[in-house]
C-alpha cells in the first residue's frame, strides 16, 4: 500500500480540514453545470456540522431499519429514498414489503432529523467549494451502510475495492459520508482510504464526523475490510444535474 498518512484521527475534533487537489478530467465527459460542476476539487473532514448525539439518534434509525433485514454477507444497506433493504442475498423494497407496519418502525421525527442532517451537510459542502446549495441536488444512491467482519456472500458485500464515484455512478459530483460509529471503539479496520499516487490518506470514522469530497478520479478511494465489531455510516451523494435529483424520503 506504500506510505499511509492519517488525514483525520478518531481522537481529533476537527472544525474544518480541507485539502485541495487538481480536478480530474472525469467532469469533461459529462454535461457541465455552471456554478456547480467542480472547478475546485478536493476533500474535507469536519466534526462541527453534526453532533455526536445527533449521530447516535441517526444510527438508531439505521439499526431499526436494518434489523428488519440484513445481508448474509458483511455489508448491509438501507435506502430510505428507494426503500431498498438488504435481505439475505437480495434486496427488498422496505415500503412494499412492510406496508403500514413501517409506521411502527420509523417516526416523522426520524425523517425530519434525516432531512435536517442532509441539508446541513449540503450547505457545508456548498460553502467549502464556493457554490450555491440550491445548485446541488441529492442523488441516488444515498443510503445507510452497516458493515461487519462476516465474509462476502455476493458482489454487493465486497465494499473494499478501490473505486471512483463519478465513474461508477455518473451522476455524482460531490460525495459525503456521515459516520455513525467510532473506529477502534465500535469496530476495527473499516477506515476510509483515499488512494493517491504518492501515498494513502486515511480517515478514521468517529460518530458525527462528516467526510466529503469531489467525486472524480482525483479522489480514488476504498474502505478497509472491517476486522471486528460493526461500522455504521450514511453515504449522501449530490449531483449538479437536476435530472438526476431525488427527493427527501417521506414517511408515506
Amino acid at each position: 500500500d506504500g506510505v499511509t498518512e492519517v488525514l483525520a484521527h478518531r481522537s481529533d475534533n476537527l472544525q474544518d480540514k480541507f485539502m485541495e487537489i487538481p480536478c480530474s478530467e472525469d467532469y469533461d465527459n459529462h454535461k457541465r453545470f455552471a456554478g456547480c460542476t467542480p472547478r475546485r476539487c478536493g476533500r474535507g473532514v469536519t466534526d462541527a456540522v453534526i453532533t455526536r448525539e445527533e449521530a447516535e439518534r441517526i444510527r438508531r434509525i439505521a439499526e431499526r431499519g436494518l434489523a428488519l433485514g440484513g445481508s448474509d454477507g458483511g455489508a448491509s444497506i438501507l435506502d430510505l429514498h428507494s426503500g431498498a433493504l438488504s435481505l439475505g442475498k437480495h434486496f427488498v423494497n422496505l415500503y412494499r414489503y412492510f406496508g403500514e407496519k413501517i409506521h411502527d418502525i420509523f417516526t416523522e421525527e426520524d425523517f425530519a432529523l434525516y432531512r435536517d442532517v442532509r441539508q446541513r451537510i449540503q450547505q457545508r459542502i456548498a460553502q467549502v467549494f464556493g457554490i450555491s446549495p440550491s445548485a446541488m441536488y441529492l442523488t441516488k444512491p444515498t443510503f445507510f451502510s452497516r458493515m461487519n467482519s462476516t465474509g462476502a456472500k455476493t458482489t454487493h458485500d465486497e465494499y473494499w475495492h478501490p473505486h471512483v464515484d463519478k465513474v461508477t455512478y455518473g451522476s455524482f459530483d460531490y460525495t459525503s459520508l456521515l459516520y455513525l460509529s467510532d473506529y477502534s471503539e465500535d469496530f476495527g479496520g473499516g477506515r476510509f482510504v483515499f488512494m493517491d499516487a504518492d501515498s494513502n490518506k486515511t480517515v478514521e470514522p468517529r460518530a458525527g464526523r462528516v467526510s466529503f469530497f469531489t467525486s472524480g478520479s482525483e479522489n480514488l478511494h476504498r474502505v478497509e475490510k472491517v476486522q471486528w465489531g460493526t461500522r455504521f455510516a450514511i453515504t449522501i451523494s449530490f449531483t449538479c444535474d437536476p435530472q438526476h435529483g431525488i427527493e427527501d424520503p417521506l414517511l408515506a
